[in-house]
């Protein structure tokens, strides 16, 4: 492929995460490692303007200790090329050290083949693109976890929960296998999980308002149930162990959640 591994750092440098700044001093000896997230919408930190719509990434430290931070990169509206394209995965490559981790889950801004700058095909350039983050985090000794897609809420006329993106898990599990990356198939663990809810009981977990039916976006329930689906694939591939994490089978309150104000830059 074309394409770059060092592109327009300096230009995304402005729009990079906050966790950046909150991750950034923590590199001495003994520091925490750090659990970074490349991803979409459905795992981003959304600000107050947002609310209720929680991205799952959100949730993630409620199931993690607290010397296992979290450094939450997703960003609304990304795909894997597109999100290299802004030189986001640089920032992160900047700041991601030796032991650290970072989880990349992509696809449903991939999808949009009428989008150049967003579109990606499963089997080629999906790959590719999904290339530049384990080979990134390998090179700076951090360890990369790949998470197929987390499912959207659709069902069928006789209430069976279809999934919705294609090849691209199928080609994720691939790609996986054969890199000997651990893999998060949150896409199959969503789409099981929806199913046995159904279609009435998972509208409390998507962004369903008074004014927006949203069958892409979670609520806090569903950005926390989606988070514990993955904390519990950390543990059972052996990326996180016992010690790293916490409160699996508790119930998480709603108002752990938070939204931050919107900022205006």
């Amino acid at each position: 492929m074309s394409l770059t591994r060092r592109q327009v750092t300096s230009a995304a440098l402005a729009a990079v995460p906050l966790a950046v700044a909150a991750t950034g001093t923590a590199r001495a000896a003994g520091r925490p490692r750090t659990l970074y997230i490349a991803g979409d919408s459905t795992a981003a930190q959304k600000s107050a303007d947002a609310a209720p719509e929680t991205g799952w990434g959100m949730a993630l430290p409620f199931f993690l200790h607290k010397d296992r931070p979290v450094a939450n990169h997703a960003v609304n509206g990304r795909s894997s090329k597109s999100f290299v394209d802004e030189g986001r995965l640089d920032v992160i490559l900047a700041s991601i050290r030796p032991g650290d981790f970072l989880l990349i889950q992509f696809a449903h801004n991939d999808e949009k083949t009428t989008d150049p700058a967003r579109y990606t095909e499963p089997w080629t350039t999906y790959q590719d693109h999904l290339r530049l983050y384990v080979e990134g985090a390998r090179s700076r000794g951090a360890r990369p976890v790949l998470a197929t897609a987390v499912e959207r809420r659709r069902f069928d006329a006789d209430g069976d929960a279809l999934p919705t993106h294609g090849d691209y898990p199928a080609a994720m599990r691939a790609l996986a296998a054969e890199e000997d990356v651990a893999l998060l198939d949150l896409q199959a663990l969503s789409l099981a999980l929806w199913q046995k809810l159904g279609a009435e009981e998972t509208k409390r977990y998507f962004n369903w308002t008074d004014t927006e039916q949203d069958n892409t976006h979670f609520n806090p329930p569903g950005a926390i149930a989606v988070a514990r689906l993955a904390t519990a694939e950390l543990l059972r591939r052996r990326v996180l162990t016992a010690r790293d994490v916490r409160r699996l089978d508790a119930e998480i309150p709603e108002s752990w959640i938070t939204w931050p104000p919107a900022t205006t830059a």
